[in-house]
């Protein structure tokens, strides 16, 4: 019965590790909040709750994909041509990703524009590549893609619906107040401004449990 107990100890211990692997991608190293990257499809996408959420959703598909592909061939992978190798690797998740938008979700996809290829070189998706997927388990490492991509589409989903609420006056396109919002936050200064405020106010929340 001892025995039993102890082989199933070290199962549990990697779940946790697990658990908690997702929750410091929501938390304390929230991409957007935290670490403060991929500002670019941030500032740019989140004019509406539905385009964050459809950018940081798209985001996380080829961020937890390409970790787990990336964890699988690295240790194949010659040290001079590892980052190139990456790249490919990752281009070739979003370019599926971009056909399937393309083909089901054409509103959307017409909305983002650039900003879907530009996941190739965005930063979170290379930098979990490099700092986390290369050096640890396929298991692990999906969960790492996991939680750092739940964060990131949390965030986005959060500075949009605010944008949205405030600049035009609707939740998720469905308009409530029967007026204009305030243009600003519709507008590139309105991004900032509401990034500046939802990062202050997420490192309050969250001071002392990082």
């Amino acid at each position: 019965m001892q025995q039993a107990q102890k082989r199933r100890r070290p199962a549990k211990e990697k779940a946790m590790s697990r658990i908690d692997l997702i929750k410091k991608g929501l938390i304390k190293d929230n991409p957007t909040f935290v670490l403060v990257l991929g500002m670019c499809p941030t500032l740019g996408t989140t004019t509406s709750a539905l385009n964050g959420m459809g950018m940081g959703l798209a985001t996380l598909v080829v961020l937890t994909l390409s970790n787990i592909v990336i964890s699988a061939v690295a240790r194949f992978i010659p040290d001079k041509v590892r980052i190139p190798s990456y790249i490919v690797i990752i281009s070739a998740f979003v370019t599926i990703i971009q056909l399937l938008m393309q083909a089901y979700m054409p509103s959307l996809y017409e909305t983002l524009g650039l900003f879907i290829p530009l996941i190739v070189v965005n930063c979170i998706v290379l930098g979990r590549a490099e700092a986390f997927a290369n050096k640890n388990t396929v298991l692990d490492s999906a969960c790492d893609g996991l939680g750092i991509g739940l964060g990131f589409t949390l965030s986005l989903t959060l500075i949009g619906l605010v944008r949205e609420l405030l600049g035009s006056g609707s939740l998720f396109g469905w308009s409530f107040t029967g007026g204009d919002g305030i243009l600003i936050f519709v507008l590139a200064p309105g991004a900032f401004l509401v990034l500046g405020l939802l990062m202050a106010l997420f490192n309050k929340l969250t001071q002392g449990r990082i």
